[in-house]
């Protein structure tokens, strides 16, 4: 999962949404002299929702529906997609509406500041320019996000002519999305609840 939906699965609480931020920007054990413990949770409960995804029957049918060579990257766009898809229909999903968001998580990120990587500083920085991540609800921001991401991988690879391929198996993906979600929210709600509370 990508940005709107770590946070969005965080509830409430900022220090572990700031945690759903900081799990693709954190490697290794988080040091819990430089974070405080409930962003340690947010970043643990990150990890733990991109386990669970990666092994669900659902994303494993999404991902194959990728034609070669865009399934070797099918866990990349499925990410960006299904966060596409939270977006487009966000009050489904949450209360409160998408720019206010939006809006929000950008504030919490630059209220906490001086607990950021250089990364994650970059990466707030375009999600201002951007409108992050409400902006992923259109496709050209999705697009040019992807192509983004691409440029960044080390090897040649086809991001930046993926936004077709997706958008051809928009139908049959969404059906995928819709029976996960809810089941990750659920996974989501009880590992707070255990691990988080």
């Amino acid at each position: 999962m990508n940005h709107l939906a770590h946070t969005l699965l965080a509830g409430d609480d900022e220090w572990l949404q700031l945690g759903g931020m900081l799990g693709d920007f954190v490697h290794g054990q988080p040091d819990p002299q430089l974070l405080p413990p409930r962003v340690i949770a947010g970043i643990r409960l990150h990890r733990a929702i991109d386990v669970y995804t990666d092994a669900h029957p659902e994303v494993l049918a999404a991902k194959a529906q990728l034609p070669p060579p865009y399934r070797r990257y099918a866990g990349i766009l499925l990410d960006m997609w299904f966060d596409h898809c939270l977006a487009q229909d966000f009050p489904h999903w949450c209360a409160q509406p998408l720019g206010d968001y939006s809006a929000a998580l950008r504030r919490l990120l630059h209220r906490h500041d001086a607990l950021l990587p250089p990364a994650l500083r970059r990466f707030r920085d375009y999600m201002d320019a951007h409108g992050l991540p409400a902006g992923y609800a259109h496709r050209a921001i999705l697009g040019h996000a992807l192509a983004g991401i691409g440029q960044r991988l080390s090897r040649d690879n086809p991001l930046n002519s993926a936004l077709p391929v997706l958008v051809a198996r928009e139908a049959v993906l969404q059906e995928h999305f819709e029976m996960f979600f809810p089941q990750l929210q659920v996974f989501a709600q009880g590992w707070i609840e255990v691990h988080g509370g």
